[in-house]
């Protein structure tokens, strides 16, 4: 046979580099990627907490100062929530967010501090923490009638004191 008729091909060690090539290409990029993931569980799990405070802090003003269920946020004119609200008028937040299932890697809770009244709520802890530490999430975040967002560096609840988060919490800046 004439060598300009052998058969052409990569070798087994030229097959091999290339695999070893791309293995450490890979190595390099899929902790990028998981840091990525996480990055972005917590920012949607912290603007999920924006839209419960800013839902909450409509509700107060339509309520007369207090604060609402998840329910009522969802459907005001419910029993229980404001009264004379229109059935035809905006929900102050959607239901995937009051429904409290996990959601962007996050496992969701809401705390009412309900007053002697009944008329509504006096403050409220929004409380999220990851699904699967160091995997879906690292940080635990909480937002409460304050306003302020805060968190753990170890994805652990935020503390609570008499029905809102710890004053001294670390708060995002």
């Amino acid at each position: 046979m004439h060598p300009s008729n052998a058969a052409r091909g990569f070798t087994l060690i030229e097959l091999l580099i290339v695999v070893a090539i791309i293995g450490i290409i890979a190595a390099i990029a899929i902790p990028s990627l998981l840091r990525a993931r996480v990055s972005a569980n917590e920012s949607a799990t912290i603007g999920d907490i924006r839209s419960v405070i800013s839902a909450e802090a409509a509700y107060h003003s339509a309520d007369g100062g207090y604060y609402g269920t998840l329910d009522c946020l969802l459907v005001p004119s419910g029993p229980g929530c404001i009264p004379a609200y229109s059935t035809g008028a905006p929900t102050f937040i959607d239901s995937q967010i009051t429904s409290l299932t996990p959601k962007s890697g996050y496992d969701r809770a809401f705390f009412p501090l309900t007053l002697p009244s009944g008329l509504g709520l006096g403050c409220y802890v929004y409380q999220t923490t990851p699904s699967a530490q160091d995997k879906t999430g690292v940080r635990g975040f909480s937002g409460d009638c304050s306003g302020v967002i805060c968190y753990t560096p170890d994805g652990t609840p935020v503390p609570q004191s008499g029905g809102a988060m710890s004053p001294g919490c670390l708060a995002l800046r």
